[in-house]
C-alpha cells in the first residue's frame, strides 16, 4: 500500500497553536494519488516502509493498514513466541490538530500508535511475577528477563496474530536515516507525531544531532514485597519519573522543531532505554484504538471516556519515597496478605467468566500468559 497525502513540494507546517499542540502539515489533502506525488512522498518515506494508506479531512488523519510490514519480520513461530502473523484490516483516525493536556493519560494497556509502516506499537506485556497479575509486578519485554521471541525490529506476535513492537522499530528507523535526521515514525492515539530517538540538542533546532534522553531512572534500595531484591529494570515499578532527570517529560515527549514542523511541535521520542515506547498520553486518544484490545488483542481496556488522567509527580530525586510507575500508570500497587508476604502464585488471577480466546485469551495451544497458569516466560527478579 502507498500513502496517499499529496504534499506541495516539500512538507511546511503552519505556526504551532497556543497549547503548543500539533498543527496540519501544509499541502496535505484527501486527494487522489498522482505521479508526480507519489514520487515526492518516495524522496520522504522510502517505499519499503511506506505501508499504510493515510488521508487527512478537516478534523482528523485517517489511517488504512494490515498490519503486516513490508520488510521481512522475524520467523514467527519461533521459541519465545508460537504465533503466527496474521494481516489485519485497521480503519484508524486520530485528530489532525491533537490538544496538548495539562495532565497525562496512561497508555501501559493499551495501543499506544502506529508506525509508518502500519504496524501497532503495544509497549505492555501480560507477563507477571509469578504469574499473578494481581501482585502489580509487570514484567518488561526488554528488561532481560522474558524470553518473548522478539525479532531484530523489536517486535513478536500477540496470541491473535497481530505483529507488533515493544521499542525502537528499528527498520523504519533505518530507512528514514534516523540517525541523521529526527525521523518520523508514526503517530500515537491522540495524534501527536512520534519520532526516534535523535533530535536537534537545541530545540529551537539550527543545532547538531542528539540522542534524546528519557527522564525515568531505575529507583534505589530494594522491591518492598513481590519479587524482593533490588530494583534493577526487569519490572515496570522498577522505574520512577524524574523530572528534569532527561529530555523528555513523563510521556517520553517534548516540543521542538522537526523536518516536517519547522515552527516546532509536541511529540514523543522513541528511546533505546525504559520506557521505550511512552507509557502515557498528554493528548486524548482516539476511540479507533481502544478498539484495537477490546477487539482481541489481549485483555481489555476500559472506555475511552473512563480511562483516568494522571498527574505525575515531580520528583527531584530517584528515593525509595519516590512514587511508583505502576501507580502513575493507573495500575494497583503489590498486594500482600496478613505479616507482609506476597500472595502465593495464582492466587486472585482476576480473571472471570468472559475471558478466553474470544476475548483476548489464547488460543488453543498457545503459550500461557500472565495469571493464566502454566509456565510463563520470564524468570528471575
Amino acid at each position: 500500500m502507498r500513502i496517499s497525502i499529496a504534499l506541495a513540494g516539500v512538507l511546511i507546517a503552519v505556526p504551532a497553536a497556543a497549547h503548543d499542540s500539533m498543527a496540519p502539515l501544509e499541502g496535505e489533502q484527501a486527494v487522489e494519488q498522482t505521479h508526480v506525488m507519489e514520487e515526492v512522498w518516495n524522496l520522504l518515506l522510502p517505499k519499503a516502509e511506506a505501508s499504510a494508506d493515510i488521508s487527512v479531512d478537516s478534523n482528523y488523519r485517517h489511517i488504512h493498514a494490515d498490519g503486516y510490514p513490508v520488510k521481512p519480520p522475524g520467523k514467527f513461530p519461533n521459541r519465545g513466541n508460537p504465533h503466527s502473523i496474521s494481516k489485519k484490516n485497521y480503519n484508524l483516525k486520530v485528530p489532525l490538530v491533537p490538544h496538548k493536556n495539562s495532565s497525562a493519560t496512561r497508555a501501559q494497556e493499551a495501543v499506544f500508535g502506529i508506525a509508518v509502516n502500519g504496524v501497532v506499537m503495544d509497549p505492555g506485556t501480560a507477563e507477571f511475577w509469578q504469574n499473578d497479575r494481581r501482585s502489580g509486578w509487570n514484567y518488561e519485554a526488554l528488561g532481560g528477563a522474558c524470553k518473548l521471541g522478539l525479532d531484530r525490529y523489536n517486535a513478536h506476535v500477540q496470541p491473535d496474530g497481530t505483529y507488533h513492537y515493544h521499542g525502537i522499530p528499528t527498520g523504519v528507523m533505518a530507512s528514514k536515516d534516523g540517525k541523521s535526521v529526527p525521523a518520523l515514525l508514526g503517530f500515537a492515539a491522540d495524534g501527536f507525531p512520534i519520532y526516534g530517538p535523535y533530535g536537534f540538542s537545541d530545540p529551537k533546532g539550527n543545532s547538531g544531532l542528539k540522542k534524546l534522553n528519557s527522564s525515568y531512572r531505575v529507583k534505589k534500595g530494594n522491591r518492598p514485597g513481590g519479587p524482593g531484591g533490588r530494583y534493577n529494570g526487569k519490572f515496570t515499578q522498577d522505574w520512577a519519573y524524574v523530572a528534569g532527570a532527561g529530555d523528555l517529560d513523563q510521556c517520553n515527549g517534548r516540543f521542538a522543531v522537526t523536518p516536517e514542523y519547522p515552527n516546532g511541535t509536541y511529540h514523543y521520542v522513541l528511546t533505546d532505554v525504559f520506557p521505550f515506547i511512552p507509557r502515557c498520553w498528554m493528548g486524548n486518544p482516539d476511540s479507533s484504538f481502544m478498539r484495537l484490545k477490546r477487539a482481541g488483542m489481549r485483555g481489555e481496556i476500559q472506555n475511552e471516556s473512563d480511562l483516568p488522567t494522571v498527574d505525575f509527580a515531580a520528583l527531584s530525586d530517584n528515593s525509595e519515597a519516590a512514587v511508583m510507575l505502576v501507580q502513575a500508570q493507573g495500575g494497583h500497587p503489590p498486594r500482600f496478605l496478613h505479616g507482609g508476604r506476597p500472595p502465593p502464585p495464582g492466587l486472585g488471577s482476576g480473571h472471570g467468566p468472559g475471558f478466553g480466546s474470544r476475548n483476548g485469551g489464547p488460543p488453543p495451544g498457545a503459550r500461557p500468559e500472565a495469571g493464566r497458569g502454566g509456565r510463563s516466560p520470564c524468570s528471575g527478579s
